[in-house]
């Protein structure tokens, strides 16, 4: 990875929250079979089933014998009067009015911490390719981004959002749209389709949500990484693959080199088309938004070390979501436009705009008012913004390393007045030997020294830095 920044991410959840929508047939997902086996379970939205529902589903010989061997354990052990009063099937979700809720999650043990082994072999793999030694640490960067879209045709009070291919590469102006946006089809998950995802679940994050979009372009810039969105739902609106796909790119991507995997390459050799406007029923459809799409060419290199026959799968109308529908494709293009706009204009109403570093500013004006400066999206200056080394010379990511320093030297400072007063009490003097105190004091006024200095701000260039929040005040 040449990129001159590194991103380093640490998955903190020990389970994972799972809709394992495909289980209702039984013996499809086994996965989930398993798990569903285990006798530390938290369910959700599934119906709470009795021993006498284990007799039946017993009797019933073909139904259980579809399902795994996990699974067929778990009903005989209730059909015989295991010690639990109630039992879970993965394939009978909760009856909500008479009919399967479409909603049932379950928490899931993260597969490396149920499988040590394998991942203590895999660690070992990666210690002698790199030929780390016993003792440190090996570090692993993220080298891929791959954000899924879920997708859904019409419905009776539900506008289409089926515009796009099985994978697409945003550009950051395009890709920081959908982020802004945070845009859904139809999820049962919440009242219904709209914007929803990680900046828009307030309770769970009391800071402004410009605050992350501040943060995530930073990281982005620096890193390099490219956004690619994978589909999920539907593609285009008479094609269902629910997860299928944005389960199956992964496959695809470890797959490719590290060079197949730039656009810049993607682009020259014909493996991506540009999205371009066009005109439907006298309107305009700003498909541009989509950024590039794969074609028949991307299908054929790489799914093709997957699928033997991949254009069997990809079809001409899959790739081109308008040649299965024109008008609910039209449709879905406006459905994101004037979503994009109803949301930005929530940064404006509550003031948070302000906050927004300049490139996000100008965006959010784009996604607004359709120009920023007189400027459209697709204007040199705009797309000058997105880069590298406009953010490594401006004033205001500057800005970000000086907050830093004010941070690093507020808890150097607490560290060194903490270990000083520990270290002159008469009572610690044992302790404070034992634990080598006026040692660590001298490491960390050295430290202070350091993070005082007039140019430390300069050693941070290419590092995120830190929200300069004390630079705003919000109305109210």
């Amino acid at each position: 990875m040449k990129s001159p920044s590194l991103k380093f991410v640490i998955n903190c959840e020990r389970r994972l929250f799972q809709r394992p929508d495909d289980a209702i047939h039984r013996g499809y997902d086994k996965q989930t079979e398993s798990d569903f086996a285990r006798h530390d379970n938290f369910f959700s939205n599934y119906e709470p089933l009795t021993g006498a529902d284990a007799r039946e589903l017993v009797e019933e010989a073909i139904g259980f014998n579809q399902f795994t061997e996990p699974m067929q354990s778990l009903i005989r052990h209730a059909a015989e009067g295991g010690e639990s009063k109630f039992f879970v099937s993965s394939a009978h979700p909760r009856l909500v009015d008479g009919k399967p809720s479409k909603n049932p999650r379950y928490l899931q043990m993260r597969s490396d911490l149920q499988h040590p082994h394998e991942t203590y072999l895999a660690g070992m793999a990666t210690r002698l390719r790199r030929q780390v030694p016993p003792g440190q640490p090996i570090h692993n960067p993220v080298t891929a981004v791959l954000p899924g879209r879920r997708n859904n045709p019409p419905e009776a009070g539900i506008r289409a959002l089926a515009v796009f291919n099985p994978i697409h590469y945003f550009e950051l102006p395009e890709l920081f749209m959908e982020f802004i946006c945070s845009m859904t089809g139809k999820s049962p998950s919440t009242t219904g389709a709209g914007s929803e995802g990680a900046l828009t679940k307030g309770p769970f994050n009391a800071l402004p949500p410009i605050i992350d979009l501040n943060n995530a372009l930073v990281s982005w810039l620096l890193t390099g990484h490219n956004g690619f969105v994978t589909a999920a739902g539907c593609v285009g609106p008479h094609v269902r693959v629910d997860h299928d796909i944005s389960l199956l790119v992964p496959e695809v991507w470890c797959r490719m080199t590290a060079p197949e995997r730039e656009p810049d390459f993607l682009i020259a050799n014909h493996f991506l088309d540009r999205c371009e406007d066009f005109e439907h029923a006298g309107k305009k459809v700003l498909a541009s938004r989509l950024g590039y799409r794969i074609n028949i060419r991307f299908v054929q290199s790489f799914f093709g070390r997957v699928f033997n026959h991949p254009h069997a799968v990809f079809t001409p109308e899959m790739l081109r979501p308008e040649l299965q529908d024109a008008a609910i494709f039209a449709d879905g293009m406006d459905n994101i436009v004037a979503t994009q706009k109803r949301v930005a204009k929530m940064y404006f109403d509550d003031g948070s705009m302000a906050q927004a570093c300049p490139p996000l500013r100008a965006l959010l004006h784009l996604m607004l008012h359709d120009s920023w400066e007189g400027k459209g999206l697709a204007h040199p200056d705009v797309r000058k913004l997105f880069t590298r080394k406009n953010l490594i010379t401006s004033d205001w990511y500057a800005g970000r390393l000086k907050a830093k320093q004010a941070i690093d030297r507020a808890l150097w400072r607490r560290h060194t007045e903490y270990l000083d007063k520990f270290l002159k009490r008469a009572s610690h003097a044992n302790e404070a030997e034992r634990l080598g105190i006026a040692v660590r004091l001298a490491g960390a006024r050295r430290m202070l020294a350091e993070v005082e200095g007039a140019n430390y701000w300069q050693t941070l260039y290419g590092t995120l830095g830190a929200e300069p929040i004390e630079a705003y005040s919000l109305p109210g």
